[in-house]
């Protein structure tokens, strides 16, 4: 919660209050907060040292003062910049001590762990971990340490979609020379998947009484394969191929976990575009996340099944999107004065907007963004007559737009375009048959689906959906793909 009081900046974050003059954006906040969490003293005292004798996060503060002397134009006014390594870095921190805010015991031992250099790896790559569950909306619990006779894992999640708990696992390939690590207790070897087995099998080791969510970063460089279409590294494939040799000759029998191989590695160049690449994987599981032919049914079920690791995954991807603003509004409105975007069902004065330059007061039916042309072209409804409006937008508007797509303009809107895969038109007739009973699916599915009575609604509905892609005669194998027919080729599907 945060509020503007007296010209200061207030920020309510648990129990206590946090204020200044001075913070223009959410991430001037957060360096401040980092600060205190860490405490001065501590910091100073890292200061006052050689810089490669800092801690690692005092070497990125300082990278992070010399970046930001070079970016900013303005001193005092917010400036747009790219997130690169040591931004990411910094506010990796920052921001996850943050979330843990309400987890305080969590929290308290995560920050002791990380002012240590020799558990400062570990500390921050669950501090990641945990930031992408709290980001997804899981509750996270510290087990017992009390009992010392049991491993224990990192921290237990529960989701708030199914109520289930997690047991949670965060390991980290240590290199020498980075995170803290020596040769002591980081490798030499430039093989990213050199420690994932050994890591694999020491979380597995551990006594879970719930189900596992196993995260092993590869702490590898992200140079794109250039000979693979996907653009992918290509310790990706590598990663799974070993992982499913590990499934199929060594994982125990009825033993299972989501593993997410994952490399956060934007520490190794702090001045490149900060990259982060995950890969879930379900161990045990060949209906998670699998390469294969799948009936689109098939396919929402299985996904449905996994849905708390989809939202983990989901989540992961998010990790480097820091908030810019105190409130949650568009960066562009508070912080570089621009006007908001309009409001999809709202009503407004556009100025000159008529056929003869007249002002025409209307609601906005519908609005979309021309990128390359930096323009919203605005459909409007005035009196039963219909009009459309153009109007320019500002490099700091086309970045929140791009940010926020779907819900730009206040209304979440479906992407226009057709379905031009089958699982495009079974999302779509999925979200359109949404209001259908468990009857009406019965009674359409009648003497089709052998005991379709035994189903849930979801199954039916999947089912239904499923069919009527097959039946809409709207797709087409060339050459092994689907690839929708020509216009004049589909034929309607008959209910």
């Amino acid at each position: 919660m945060s509020a503007k009081v007296e010209g200061h900046q207030v920020v309510a974050v648990g129990s206590q209050l946090h204020w200044s003059s001075t913070w223009k954006t959410f991430p001037d906040f957060l360096g401040d907060y980092l600060k205190k969490k860490l405490g001065r003293d501590w910091g100073n005292t890292e200061i006052a040292k050689p810089l490669a004798e800092r801690h690692t996060v005092m070497q990125w503060y300082d990278a992070l003062c010399r970046h930001q002397k070079k970016t900013i134009a303005t001193p005092g006014q917010p400036s747009q910049v790219d997130v690169i390594g040591v931004i990411a870095c910094y506010f990796t921190v920052a921001y996850g001590l943050y979330l843990l805010e309400h987890n305080v015991e969590l929290q308290a031992r995560l920050l002791a762990r990380i002012k240590d250099p020799g558990n400062f790896q570990g500390a921050y790559y669950e501090l990641i971990v945990a930031s992408a569950f709290i980001l997804a909306g899981f509750k996270l619990t510290l087990e017992d340490e009390a009992d010392g006779n049991n491993k224990h894992c990192e921290f237990a999640a529960v989701s708030p979609h199914s109520g289930k708990t997690y047991w949670i696992e965060a390991k980290m390939r240590g290199v020498a020379g980075e995170l803290g690590r020596t040769s002591a207790d980081g490798t030499s070897s430039s093989n990213p998947l050199s420690s994932m087995v050994k890591q694999l099998n020491a979380a597995l080791a551990k006594p879970a009484e719930d189900d596992r969510m196993i995260f092993l970063d590869l702490n590898a460089t992200m140079a794109p394969n250039v000979d693979n279409d996907n653009n992918r590294p290509p310790f990706i494939a590598a990663a799974a191929k070993r992982l499913r040799a590990f499934e199929q000759k060594e994982l125990k029998q009825g033993e299972k976990a989501y593993v997410f191989v994952t490399t956060a590695s934007y520490h190794k160049d702090l001045d490149a575009p900060a990259q982060l690449a995950a890969l879930p994987f379900g161990l045990g599981m060949p209906d998670f996340n699998r390469p294969g032919s799948f009936r689109l049914s098939e396919r929402y079920l299985a996904d449905k099944r996994h849905a708390d690791a989809l939202h983990v995954a989901e989540s992961f991807g998010r990790l480097l999107s820091f908030p810019s603003t105190f409130d949650g509004s568009l960066p562009s409105v508070s912080l570089h004065g621009e006007p908001p975007p309009v409001t999809i069902g709202a009503t407004y004065n556009f100025e000159k907007a008529g056929p003869d330059g007249e002002d025409i007061v209307g609601t906005v039916t519908s609005a979309t963004v021309m990128e390359a042309e930096k323009e919203v072209v605005v459909a409007i409804n005035a009196a039963g007559t219909s009009f459309l409006a153009k109007e320019p937008m500002s490099d700091q508007q086309l970045a929140d737009y791009k940010a926020h797509p779907d819900a730009y303009f206040g209304k979440v809107v479906r992407p226009s375009g057709r379905a031009d895969t089958p699982a495009g038109l079974f999302d779509f007739l999925m979200e359109g048959f949404s209001k259908l009973t468990r009857e009406q699916l019965l009674e359409k599915l009648q003497g089709r689906v052998p005991a379709a009575e035994t189903l849930d609604l979801d199954h039916l509905r999947a089912i239904y959906a499923e069919g009527m892609v097959s039946a809409s005669g709207v797709f087409e194998v060339v050459d092994g793909v689907t690839v929708p027919r020509s216009p004049h080729q589909a034929t309607p599907c008959a209910d």
